[in-house]
C-alpha cells in the first residue's frame, strides 16, 4: 500500500505540473546582456523607459517581439541600480503593455528586465531596458517669509504682515526648499508694478529684495511657486499689507450730550469706534489730549475724564499697528456745575378791575452756561391765605400759558379772586442741566377801589387857638378822592385824641358824616368839619374814611388823615401869644448893634 500511494501522489504530482506550466526565468542573468540563443524571438522596449528618462507618476510600458517562436508570457521585473530584482508583472498575452505605477518607489535610478517564455524552444528569451530615473518627489517649501514687517506674520488674511513703507522701498522675500533636483522659482501677486524675476536656474538667491519703485497701500498674497526638473512644482502663499496712512477719527459722545456739562467728571463714549483705519493694519490705540496738554494713550471705548468748571479743549487721535498717526480732532467742552441765581418775580398790579392778561414774568441769570429757555416752567395756583407748598383752592400746580420767563395769566373776571393769592413757583435750568425751583410766593389780588384823602388839601385853618367854645373853634376842609368811580355811600368822620395821651387814651369821636350814593362819582367831594379845642395844650385830630371797614378798598392805609391844633395857655384874657419877639428885647439888641458898630 505504502508503493502504491507514493506512485499515485507522484502521477498527480507530474500531471498538476503539465498544466500550471511556467516558463522558467533565469534568476542570476548578466546585466548587460540583452538577449539569448536559445530562442529565435526578440523583445524590445518599444516604450522605454529611455535612457536618464525621468518617470513620475504612471507610465505605460510596451514591448515588441520579432523573430520566429512562440512567446506564451512576459515576466517584468524591476531593480535599482546595483540591487536586486524583484517582479513588476507578469503578461500573459497581446497587447504586450502594462502601467508602470512609479510612485510606489522611492526616487532613484532603475532598469527594467523582461523575460519571455518561448515554448517552440522551451526556452526564455530575455533584455533589460536602459538605465532611468524616478522623480516623483514633489518639492517642499520649508520656508516662506518677507523679512521684518512692522506686524504680523503673514500666515493668514487675519495675521497679515504689515508693512511701514514708502513708495521706493524694498521688501525682502526669502524661501527655503527641499528636492533633489531643485530647478527654479517664481514670486507673483507682489506689490507692483512689475513682478520678480525667476530665481534660477542659472544661479539661485533662494529670495527676492524686492523694490517697484512705486509701491501704492493696500494688501497682496505673494505666491511662491517652485520648480524641480522633474517637471514637479509645488505653491505657497502668504499675507502681507502696506500701510502709509494713519486711522481716521470720527465722532465721539461726550457726557449728557449738550455742550455744556453739569458735573466736573465727564465720561467720554465710543471712542475705539471713531477710530477707522479703513484697509490698513487695523487700530492700535487712541490718544486724548486735554487743553494742549501730554497725550495719553487709551485702550477702552469709554473714559472719564476730570474738569473744573469753565471752558476746556479735548484732542483725539489714532495710531494704527503700524505707527501711523492719524488726524485730530477736537471738542469743547463746557462744564456749569453752579445753580442759576434767582432773582424774583415781576406781575402786574392784580386787583378785581383788571380785565384781560397780567403779565407775569421771573428774572433770573446764569453766568456760565446760560438759562435754558426751553427747560424753564412757571406754575401757578390760587391760594386762600398765601402760604403752603400747594395751592389750596386750586388743588394742584397749573404751568402758565407761554414760554420762557415771561408770560402772562388771563382771567374772565378777576373780581371773583378779590382778595384770594395768586401763588407763583419757578422751575430754572441752566444749559448744563442744574435745575432750582423757586420756594412759592404769593401775591393777592386786591379791589380795583381805593379811596383817600388828598393831603396837600385836608389841613385846619389855624394851628394855635385860645381854647375854649369863643376862641377855640378851627375848620378842618377835607378833600376825599376814589381813584374810580364809586356809586355807593361814603362814610367819613373826625376825631380827636389828647397829643399827650396813654396808650389806653381812646379816640373821641366828634363828627361822622355819611356822604349820599354817587357822590364820587366825579372822583372828588370837599367835606368841612368844625371842631373846638377844649383846652390848653396840643390835640390829635384824625379824619377816617369808612371807619367801620365797610368798602372793600385796596388799600386801607390812606383812609386817615392826620392833623395836630394846640390849645393856647395865656395868662391876660383876651390875649394870645404870639411868636414875636418883644420890644424890650428888640431895644437890647439895638444897642448892642450900635456898641458893636462904635468899636469898629
Amino acid at each position: 500500500m505504502g508503493g502504491k500511494a507514493v506512485a499515485v501522489s507522484l502521477v498527480a504530482f507530474l500531471l498538476l505540473s503539465m498544466l500550471s506550466f511556467s516558463p522558467p526565468v533565469a534568476t542570476h542573468l548578466d546585466m548587460d546582456e540583452k538577449s539569448f540563443t536559445t530562442s529565435a524571438v526578440n523583445i524590445v522596449f518599444s516604450n522605454g523607459p529611455g535612457e536618464d528618462e525621468s518617470v513620475t507618476g504612471l507610465k505605460t510600458i510596451t514591448f515588441s517581439l520579432s523573430g520566429t517562436g512562440t512567446i506564451d508570457s512576459i515576466l517584468v521585473e524591476i531593480a535599482e541600480v546595483g540591487g536586486p530584482y524583484s517582479t513588476l508583472t507578469n503578461l500573459t498575452g497581446s497587447p504586450w503593455l502594462f502601467n508602470f505605477d512609479s510612485t510606489s518607489y522611492t526616487n532613484g535610478t532603475y532598469t527594467l528586465r523582461a523575460s519571455g517564455w518561448d515554448s517552440d524552444v522551451n526556452d526564455a528569451t530575455m533584455t533589460t531596458s536602459d538605465e532611468f530615473t524616478i522623480d516623483n518627489h514633489i518639492p517642499e517649501i520649508t520656508a516662506f517669509t518677507a523679512l521684518s514687517p512692522d506686524i504680523g506674520t503673514g500666515t493668514s488674511s487675519t495675521d497679515r504682515a504689515w508693512f511701514n513703507v514708502s513708495q521706493t522701498g524694498t521688501i525682502e522675500f526669502r524661501y527655503g526648499i527641499s528636492d533633489d533636483d531643485f530647478d527654479r522659482a517664481s514670486l507673483q501677486n507682489v506689490p507692483g508694478p512689475g513682478t520678480p524675476a525667476s530665481d534660477g536656474p542659472t544661479s539661485l538667491a533662494y529670495g527676492w529684495d524686492w523694490s517697484s519703485g512705486a509701491f501704492s497701500e493696500g494688501t497682496w498674497n505673494p505666491r511662491l511657486t517652485v520648480f524641480d526638473n522633474s517637471g514637479l512644482s509645488s505653491s505657497e502663499t502668504i499675507f502681507i499689507g502696506i500701510d502709509r496712512s494713519g486711522p481716521t477719527m470720527g465722532t465721539v459722545a461726550i457726557g449728557n450730550g449738550g455742550s455744556w456739562q453739569s458735573s466736573t467728571s465727564v465720561i467720554v463714549n465710543g471712542i475705539l469706534d471713531a477710530a477707522n483705519d479703513g484697509s490698513g493694519s487695523g487700530v492700535d490705540f487712541v490718544e486724548l489730549q486735554i487743553d494742549g496738554g501730554t497725550w495719553t494713550s487709551l485702550s477702552s471705548n469709554s473714559h472719564t475724564i476730570d474738569l473744573s468748571e469753565g471752558n476746556h479743549t479735548i484732542s483725539l487721535r489714532a495710531t494704527d499697528r503700524v505707527g501711523n498717526i492719524g488726524n485730530t480732532i477736537s471738542e469743547t467742552i463746557r462744564v456749569d456745575t453752579s445753580m442759576p441765581e434767582l432773582v424774583g418775580w415781576t406781575v402786574d398790579a392784580l386787583t378785581t378791575d383788571l380785565i384781560g392778561t397780567a403779565n407775569i414774568s421771573y428774572s433770573t441769570y446764569d453766568l456760565l452756561s446760560g438759562i435754558d429757555l426751553s427747560a424753564v416752567s412757571l406754575q401757578y395756583g390760587f391760594d386762600s391765605n398765601g402760604v403752603g407748598q400747594t395751592p389750596d383752592l386750586s388743588g394742584q400746580w397749573l404751568e402758565l400759558p407761554g414760554s420762557g420767563l415771561d408770560r402772562g395769566l388771563a382771567m374772565a373776571n378777576w373780581a371773583t379772586k378779590s382778595r384770594q393769592y395768586l401763588m407763583l413757583r419757578a422751575t430754572i435750568a441752566d444749559e448744563a442741566g442744574n435745575t432750582e425751583t423757586t420756594e412759592p410766593q404769593a401775591f393777592q389780588v386786591m379791589p380795583g377801589l381805593d379811596l383817600s384823602w388828598n393831603t396837600t388839601a385836608t389841613d385846619v385853618d389855624r394851628l394855635v387857638v385860645r381854647p375854649g367854645e369863643t376862641f377855640g373853634n378851627v375848620a378842618i376842609t377835607g378833600e376825599l378822592k376814589s381813584n374810580q368811580m364809586y356809586a355807593g355811600a361814603v362814610v367819613v368822620s373826625l376825631e380827636a385824641a389828647p397829643a399827650d395821651r396813654s396808650a389806653t387814651t381812646q379816640w373821641t369821636v366828634m363828627n361822622v358824616q355819611t356822604l349820599p350814593a354817587g357822590s364820587l362819582g366825579d372822583g372828588v367831594e370837599i367835606i368841612e368839619w368844625s371842631y373846638t379845642v377844649p383846652n390848653s395844650g396840643q390835640y390829635d385830630l384824625r379824619v377816617r374814611i369808612d371807619p367801620t371797614n365797610v368798602i372793600d378798598e385796596n388799600s386801607e392805609i390812606n383812609n386817615d388823615h392826620y392833623m395836630v391844633v394846640t390849645g393856647a395857655d395865656v395868662s391876660s384874657p383876651g390875649l394870645v401869644p404870639s411868636f414875636a419877639p418883644t420890644l424890650s428885647a428888640l431895644i437890647f439888641v439895638g444897642f448892642v448893634v450900635a456898641l458893636l458898630q462904635q468899636r469898629d
